[in-house]
């Protein structure tokens, strides 16, 4: 329980997609502090336990609940929300899946597989994964944001104007989200909470895990945001950084094909270097590991790069 925030939602209070016509679970003044317990992105059906029947078996009707909405006064549409990450609270469980039809890769890795991970909920140690692997861990919230103007339900899995399944690994504690406001009362919500994730969340899943979260929310008057923007309280690759990283690259004028290349031949080198199977490379770099675009204007080729941090296997 936290003792600074005005108010809890519990984890029971939670949604599937978007729709500007949810009743709200809790009116909010700007300035309050709301802890939100949130469920980890299968509502419960994967974690502890789970096996590739269980990732087979999965109910995508039930896939990333988020806990919310909640009302807060005086929003209105051309509002920004400033929402300020004070806190997570991790559950010491997660999971990452190959979810077949999903990622990146998908057409390569046609069948499911799934990786359970215990870690330490309070010291935060890098998680074990395989034969000398160790995953350094940063929570974070994967689906964040703000109900849309347009009426009716909408999925949650596309990322939208108004945030929702952004998947931004950087927005961890400390840092301070702005989304557009486009509903009256703004309505927003908060879940799909993750221990680790690379930049890209190349399989379609990072270390998905059940956490609490503790979020302050504020009001910006008139700020017109064409999107979501964010501010970070300092660097965000320290915990990868210290040991380097093994880079590979896609290069051709499609970014969508060098993605799938520079990931592709990321996960051929851990295969052979390491000993792991393709699919468990191909879950590893989805966990820690980052697609940059690496250069964008020397036409008709672009330059795609996956960076995978050494520190995993030092």
């Amino acid at each position: 329980m936290c003792v600074a925030c005005n108010h809890t939602i519990h984890r029971a209070s939670h949604h599937f997609g978007w729709n500007r016509d949810f009743a709200p679970v809790l009116t909010a003044r700007p300035g309050e502090t709301i802890h939100f317990e949130c469920t980890d992105s299968s509502a419960g059906q994967l974690g502890e336990g789970s096996t590739v029947e269980s990732v087979r078996n999965l109910d995508f009707s039930r896939i990333n609940p988020v806990t919310g909405p909640v009302f807060i006064e005086g929003a209105e549409p051309g509002d920004a929300v400033k929402v300020t990450i004070r806190k997570f609270v991790p559950s010491g469980i997660g999971w990452t899946a190959n979810i077949p039809g999903f990622g990146l890769l998908a057409d390569q890795f046609p069948e499911p597989a799934i990786h359970v991970w215990k870690y330490d909920a309070s010291a935060l140690t890098p998680a074990l994964y395989g034969p000398g692997g160790r995953v350094p861990l940063k929570p974070f919230a994967g689906t964040i944001g703000l109900a849309p103007a347009e009426p009716g339900l909408h999925s949650i899995v596309p990322p939208r104007r108004v945030g929702g399944n952004l998947d931004i690994r950087d927005i961890s504690e400390g840092v301070t989200l702005y989304l557009p406001v486009e509903v009256p009362g703004a309505l927003f919500s908060i879940g799909d909470t993750h221990a680790a994730q690379g930049d890209g969340e190349v399989c379609g899943t990072a270390i998905e895990s059940r956490m609490n979260v503790e979020a302050t929310l504020e009001l910006v008057k008139d700020a017109r945001l064409a999107s979501p923007r964010f501010t970070t309280p300092g660097p965000v690759t320290r915990h990868l950084d210290a040991a380097g990283y093994e880079v590979t690259t896609g290069i051709g004028p499609d970014l969508m094909t060098g993605a799938r290349e520079a990931l592709q031949r990321m996960v051929d080198l851990l295969a052979a270097e390491h000993g792991l199977n393709p699919v468990d490379a191909y879950m590893l770099c989805s966990v820690c590991g980052d697609l940059r675009i690496s250069e964008i204007v020397d036409m008709p080729n672009w330059v795609v790069s996956f960076y995978f941090p050494r520190i995993v296997f030092s």
